[in-house]
């Protein structure tokens, strides 16, 4: 049955609150099932274990994987890129006493500063395939640069090498690093972020892929597009989540530190209805596949920094345990992000802007596959509104 024979009736018969459960449209992008997350067939746990994040960028952005001649390529692309332009540098330099007073944050940052791209993209208006892989080239190199100088600001710092957008020779994850701090990561934090990046670079119709997948619907252009899916990843129940989690540790870890205990913080959380961020997922109920792979490699840092590092795994764990034995709820990937990136030293409010360093490979291949094939996105509501009435009387 076509959508455009679907009466109004028989859409509420199938209504699911917050579309849980609905087909919206197909992609040959990405399938998430419980029994495996595939980026175009390309398994996660072999991603994660034998590519970098701009092979999987590659995959996702140009529909294949790349070869050595073809990845040489999109790498020396995206390196020219990665320098800001002067009004991009000048509006964060501008927004640095509101971000350093906290009425503005690094992801509402990131949103106005893509924008800010827009107006002065050449093929922003074109929404032509060849055009929207060069946007969305532009838009993934230029991410960590407005990430690593808005932190330079925060820090009251000079930008780390703005004439380039960083070093040359560094990977996208290496090099957001360095951007950031200024001082060119060790080999292993590297990696650690690039598996991470890996790992947050696409994930279906989720919420800030749907929403730039509706607004590409209209025929906008993927600037504002990926506009929007910045500002559905903000909040604490998306991409939030991963600083939301580490504030909740931090918690727990005063609560301890005052003579508590992780049971006894869990247990006045259950009481008292605290959302416990970090946990349970739309479509894995049995556990988030990405989540061991990051908590893995975050732990064995932990555990090379020493009992102050490790100790916020082994609460993490216990917090585990007893959420998954008192609520059947596993761990997402957002829960050892948290503590991975911040026994690194990457500050908290970043967390969520370096997912976007890395969604945003997956969100232009959406926007590129919505206007390669599109249908204006319009789904029915049920109205639970008053029933007719009259103005007069």
């Amino acid at each position: 049955m076509s959508s455009a024979t679907i009466s109004k009736e028989v859409a509420e018969a199938v209504y699911s609150r917050g579309l849980e459960g609905i087909i919206a449209g197909e992609t040959s992008i990405c399938s998430v099932e419980q029994g495996g997350l595939l980026y175009r067939g390309y398994e996660i746990h072999d991603l994660a274990a034998n590519a970098t994040f701009e092979e999987v960028a590659f995959v996702l952005l140009e529909g294949a994987k790349p070869d050595a001649r073809q990845l040489a390529r999109f790498k020396q692309e995206l390196v020219a890129e990665r320098a800001l332009p002067a009004s991009i540098l000048q509006f964060l330099k501008d927004v640095g006493p509101a971000l350093k007073a906290g009425t503005a944050v690094p992801m509402d940052v990131c949103r106005t500063a893509v924008s800010l791209l827009g107006h002065i993209d050449p093929d922003c208006q074109d929404n032509s395939a060849a055009a929207n892989l060069r946007k969305a080239k532009r838009l993934l190199a230029k991410m960590p640069a407005i990430i690593g100088h808005m932190q330079n600001v925060i820090d009251g710092k000079p930008f780390v090498r703005p004439e380039t957008g960083g070093d040359p020779t560094l990977s996208h994850a290496a090099n957001l690093l360095y951007l950031m701090t200024g001082q060119k990561p060790v080999e292993e934090y590297a990696r650690c972020v690039d598996v991470s990046l890996i790992l947050y670079a696409e994930h279906d119709f989720n919420a800030s892929t749907f929403t730039s997948r509706v607004i590409a619907g209209t025929l906008s252009d993927m600037h504002g597009a990926v506009c929007g899916g910045i500002a559905a990843l903000k909040g604490p129940l998306h991409g939030g989540a991963n600083e939301a989690a580490m504030e909740m540790l931090k918690r727990i870890d005063a609560w301890v530190a005052k003579g508590g205990t992780v049971e006894g913080y869990m247990d006045n959380a259950f009481a008292t209805k605290e959302k416990l961020m970090g946990f349970g997922h739309r479509v894995y109920k049995n556990g988030d596949h990405r989540a061991p792979i990051l908590g893995a490699l975050g732990r064995e840092i932990a555990r090379k920094q020493g009992p102050n590092s490790l100790k916020w795994f082994d609460m993490g764990d216990k917090v585990q345990k007893i959420m998954l034995e008192k609520k059947n709820i596993h761990p997402n990937v957002d829960f050892p992000c948290g503590m991975t990136y911040f026994v690194m030293g990457i500050p908290v409010p970043q967390y969520t802007p370096i997912f976007v360093a890395s969604r945003v490979s997956g969100w232009c291949a959406h926007v590129m596959e919505q206007h390669a094939n599109n249908r204006i996105i319009r789904p029915l509501s049920k109205y639970t509104g008053a029933p007719l009435r009259p103005w007069k009387g």
